[in-house]
C-alpha cells in the first residue's frame, strides 16, 4: 500500500494553507488535505515565548514522496521553519487507502 503517512504542518494563513494545499494536491503529492483554521499555537521562537492563531494543515500521502512534499512545503511556505511532522499511517479501511495510494504518483 505505498506506506501511508500523515504529514502534518501549519501556515499563517488561510491563503498560505490554500496555496500549499491546492499545490500538493494537483501535482499529486497528496491524496487530499485537510485545512483547520484558527488553531492556536504556543511556541518558543527566538527565545521568545509566542501565541498565534494558525491554520493547521493534514496532509494524506504515501512515504516514497515524503521528501517531494517537504521540499514543496518550504518552497511555498513563508515561515523560516515551517513545522513539517510525518506519522506512519498503521492502519484503516482498505478502500481509503487503496485510493489513497493510487492518488499519489
Amino acid at each position: 500500500m505505498n506506506d501511508p503517512v500523515i504529514i502534518l504542518t501549519t501556515a499563517s494563513s488561510n491563503k498560505e494553507a490554500e496555496i500549499i494545499g491546492s499545490k500538493l494536491v494537483e501535482n499529486k503529492l497528496a491524496a487530499c488535505v485537510n485545512i483547520i483554521p484558527n488553531v492556536k499555537s504556543i511556541y518558543r521562537w527566538k527565545g521568545k515565548i509566542n501565541k498565534d492563531s494558525e491554520y493547521l494543515l493534514i496532509i494524506k500521502t504515501v512515504k516514497r514522496v515524503e521528501k517531494e512534499v517537504f521540499e514543496n512545503i518550504r518552497k511555498l511556505h513563508s515561515y523560516d521553519t515551517p513545522e513539517m511532522i510525518s506519522i506512519p499511517v498503521t492502519g484503516g479501511e482498505k478502500n481509503y487507502l487503496n485510493w489513497l495510494s493510487k492518488s499519489v504518483t
